[in-house]
């Protein structure tokens, strides 16, 4: 074989559909982003889920336990199991909503609160990559959430 012919480069794979769909880049994006944010929460031994219910609580106080599973789109089987472990590690608190027993209020403990902002530290540092500029995140961010809000 020459050295002509090892040194061709391999013709460029056309995705022009596929880059054209919507699921296709946010799951890319996704794939690019995810594995660095789950690195960032390992070190504080967080989960993003877990991060996302720590997040919901401290931004909403109060707020009870089927709320929050519609807010992160958990079902109410996953959730339990997820508020489960989370209250066995000292993250968080279920209370008995005195007005409605049937709901239980979800508080932060003092080592959710400070694994928590640990966890918002890190994660904030990885959320504007460098390829946007200030103005294109805020952007992307606002147009992501006409899709799903």
């Amino acid at each position: 074989m020459t050295a002509k012919a090892t040194s061709r480069q391999p013709a460029p794979v056309d995705q022009s559909y596929l880059l054209g769909l919507l699921g296709y880049n946010c799951l890319q994006a996704y794939l690019k982003i995810i594995p660095q944010v789950k690195k960032q929460l390992k070190r504080v031994q967080l989960r993003p889920v877990e991060f996302t219910v720590l997040a919901v609580i401290a931004d909403n106080p109060d707020i009870n336990q089927k709320r929050l599973g519609e807010t992160i789109n958990v079902s109410p089987p996953n959730l339990a199991t997820l508020l489960d472990r989370m209250q066995a590690d000292g993250l968080l608190t279920r209370q008995r909503n005195p007005n409605d027993k049937r709901s239980q209020i979800l508080a932060l403990t003092l080592p959710g609160k400070q694994r928590y902002e640990k966890a918002r530290a890190g994660v904030a540092d990885l959320d504007r990559p460098a390829s946007l500029s200030p103005d294109e995140h805020d952007q992307l961010i606002h147009l992501l959430q006409k899709v799903f809000l």
